[in-house]
This record gives C-alpha cells, sequence and structure tokens, in this order.
C-alpha cells in the first residue's frame, strides 16, 4: 500500500497536536492529584454523577459518559467508595443493574476542587486563545469528532454544554 505522507505544513501540525495530547493529561492530572488527592478520571466520574439527576447513574451509563469499560470503572468507583465519596446500590428499576451515587462528601469534594480545576483548565487552555481562536478550536474538535464518534455515542457527552441563546456559566 502507498501511504499518503503528510506535507511538512501537515506534520507540523499534527505533531502539536500529538503534544498537545500527551501534556494537557498530565497537567490536568497533576494539578488534581496535588489538590484534590483524585486523578483526573477519579474527578471526571465524580463531575459526571454531580450533573446527573439525583447525583445518581446506572454504572452502564457512567462508563458510556466516561468512556471508560465496566471493569476499569467499577475499579476506581471502588476507591471512591472506600474514601466515602460514592456509593453503589441496586438500581431499584432493574434489580440486575447497579447504581452509583454521589455522597454527600462526594458533592463537597467536587464544590472544592472545581475552582482549582477550572483555573487550571483556564491558565493552560482557555486564556492561551483568542475569541476567535476558541470559536476555531470548537470547529477542528467537532470535524475530528465526525471522524473519531461516527454514530455520535459521545455527543450527549459534549454537545450538552452548546451554548443556546446566549452565553453559560459552567462548573
Amino acid at each position: 500500500m502507498d501511504a499518503k505522507w503528510l506535507t511538512k505544513d501537515e506534520l507540523a501540525a499534527w505533531v502539536r497536536l500529538y503534544t498537545v495530547v500527551e501534556l494537557l493529561p498530565n497537567v490536568l492530572d497533576s494539578q488534581l492529584r496535588r489538590d484534590a488527592d483524585l486523578t483526573s478520571f477519579e474527578y471526571y466520574v465524580l463531575a459526571m454523577l454531580s450533573e446527573a439527576p439525583d447525583r445518581t447513574l446506572r454504572m452502564t451509563d457512567l462508563a458510556a459518559q466516561t468512556s471508560a469499560t465496566l471493569p476499569r470503572l467499577s475499579h476506581v468507583v471502588k476507591r471512591l467508595e472506600v474514601r466515602g465519596l460514592v456509593e453503589r446500590f441496586p438500581c431499584p428499576e432493574d434489580r440486575r443493574a447497579t447504581n452509583a451515587c454521589l455522597t454527600g462528601v462526594g458533592w463537597r469534594k467536587i464544590l472544592e476542587t472545581a475552582p482549582g480545576h477550572v483555573a487550571t483548565v483556564r491558565r493552560h487552555v482557555i486564556d492561551a486563545l483568542t475569541p476567535e481562536q476558541l470559536g476555531q478550536l470548537r470547529e477542528i474538535a467537532d470535524a475530528l469528532l465526525k471522524r473519531l464518534d461516527p454514530n455520535g455515542a459521545m455527543a450527549p457527552l459534549y454537545r450538552r454544554h452548546d451554548v443556546r441563546g446566549g452565553p453559560q456559566s459552567e462548573v
């Protein structure tokens, strides 16, 4: 098979994107570990529960929202349970399913942790861009997501924050 090699401009863009994808998770993870004793994935699980009705989701739904396998999610939720941040219980509608619920301690952890996390996201991503570049970033991400998520399985996750009719403030 003949490869369609990247041009110099394409390679320069690709290597930069790859480097951002490699560096950004470590930056976010370092801040969360230092300030909240959480990994970025643990924070993400807590955040998804904090946004759910009654701060509760079926484990299968939580796995879908975090793009995690059930075994990985179960392991992480177990660690969060030990810390009193999450509790699991049988789903009342389907006793075969298990729900995960953010506890009061978990809710307080999110409230305490979110400001530092948002400040880190601002410092390393949002404030580095002009408003025009931020719009371009969203358009670029949408173009990539069309290829990476062609069936839109993850769309509810990233589209729920789309602005409809004006500015929003999000935690």
